[in-house]
């Protein structure tokens, strides 16, 4: 089953950058074009310059984003700006964070290799649905720089705790790397390089299935890439590096697991009618109406707390502007084996597909080749963005969500399918240059 060993790491040099919250970055999928000004000028040596590089007009085939990339590594590591480790390891990486309510977390995994599989094989599984562009540019910078800057974020299920004891063991003492990062989340990083604890985690992963929970599009690039470098190499080892990719694992029961919800938000749909869609929300839905104080800043937490309340249940919130809002319960369970009859009953049972399936399709019209190029839908984790942007008249109605749960995921995962786009959002995210993979 997995195969997940431990590697020589590329990290910042500390002699030479004492504030890593300076160097490092989020993942490359959430940083705005103004972001990625502010991480280039937060220090000349950022990692955004490797992972997200400018464009530039002027930009050719042997000059380009992907080939500064490289060059700037290379660089780097000629300088010692960046140092590999001096030995194989694992490191144990926490990050500790406090949601808006206040409640203090903390989520605590390891970060090693795992060596590729296909999906096919059930031993990592994916569990969501991938856009090509993405990884048409993950391939690109994989091709000049070797390396991965970034680690893909898997659960693992560890019912006797064996790998949770030994984590837990090899970070009793304090940190070899913590600062805090902008966002005001601590990140502590211990590096394990004892032969013995390396042979325990190895072997304690043996027989473990993966489940990808952030990174496909990087998992899957990845794979690609190997099976490129397999055929260009047809006398490869197996123990060649680039048949892994870098990964940080988290038990699926970890209490610091926190999954948000995205919303969706719909526009530009033609003959767009409020008392329609409430009038065919009834057929499969119970419609309760809401009314809350005029211009109430407030809405989106008492949506939220509506929503909560009822978890349990099938239940969405929808927004058409003004000062109320409805609350949408599934009555009829029978309407999703209708319509979704070839999938498992953990596909059905996701909020994210009975929304999908039985609203934004059968009564928006809204089909999935629609969904993936984002025509009349767009994305947003922001249940106050999901309010305010129907608000201004640029958007016709939202739909906000409750989050995934984490057991779902597993479910799906399981029944070898893959939840539709932007239906998990793992908080907080792993951050980008902590420790990084050069795998040639």
């Amino acid at each position: 089953m997995a195969n997940f060993i431990p590697f020589r790491g590329l990290r910042y040099n500390t002699e030479k950058i004492s504030d890593l919250s300076k160097v490092i970055t989020p993942p490359y999928d959430i940083i705005s074009p103004s972001e990625q000004d502010d991480y280039y000028k937060a220090h000349p040596n950022n990692v955004i310059r490797l992972e997200l590089g400018k464009e530039h007009a002027e930009d050719t085939e042997n000059n380009n984003k992907y080939t500064r990339a490289a060059a700037y590594l290379n660089q780097w590591i000629e300088e010692k700006i960046l140092v590999f480790e001096s030995q194989p390891a694992f490191y144990i990486y926490e990050q500790i964070f406090q949601l808006k309510d206040g409640e203090k977390k903390s989520c605590k995994g390891i970060i090693g290799l795992v060596e590729l599989e296909e999906f096919s094989k059930g031993i990592i599984l994916p569990h969501e649905e991938t856009l090509s562009k993405a990884k048409t540019d993950r391939f690109n910078l994989m091709s000049t720089t070797y390396s991965n800057f970034s680690q893909i974020f898997s659960l693992y299920m560890d019912p006797e705790k064996t790998i949770t004891s030994i984590i837990n063991e090899c970070s009793k003492d304090e940190p070899h790397i913590h600062f805090t990062s902008k966002e005001g989340i601590v990140q502590n990083l211990w590096i394990i390089s004892d032969p013995d604890i390396l042979a325990k985690i190895h072997d304690g992963f043996t027989g473990k299935k993966l489940f990808i929970a952030d990174g496909h599009h990087r998992y899957e690039t990845a794979l690609n890439f190997r099976n490129k470098l397999r055929e260009e190499n047809p006398h490869y080892s197996k123990d060649d590096l680039f048949n892994y990719v870098m990964m940080m694992l988290v038990e699926m029961d970890d209490p610091g697991l926190v999954v948000f919800p995205t919303h969706r938000v719909i526009k530009d749909l033609d003959n767009f009618d409020k008392k329609d869609l409430l009038t065919k929300l009834e057929q499969n839905f119970y419609v309760e109406e809401f009314s809350v104080e005029p211009e109430s800043p407030q809405l989106h937490l008492i949506i939220e707390e509506k929503l909560e309340a009822r978890k349990s249940e099938k239940v969405f919130a929808l927004y058409m502007g003004n000062d109320n809002y409805y609350i949408i319960t599934l009555k009829n369970a029978d309407a999703i084996k209708k319509a979704l009859p070839d999938k498992s009953d953990a596909y059905r049972n996701l909020d994210v597909s009975i929304l999908h399936a039985l609203i934004l399709d059968e009564i928006l019209g809204i089909d999935g080749e629609n969904m993936a190029n984002q025509k009349n839908l767009t994305y947003t984790r922001s249940s106050q963005e999901a309010i305010e942007w129907v608000k201004t008249g640029a958007f016709q109605c939202s739909f906000l969500l409750n989050a995934t749960k984490v057991h779902e995921i597993k479910d799906v995962s399981l029944a070898n399918e893959k939840m539709p786009q932007k239906s998990t959002y793992f908080y907080p995210k792993l951050v980008t240059g902590l420790v990084m993979n050069k795998f040639m």
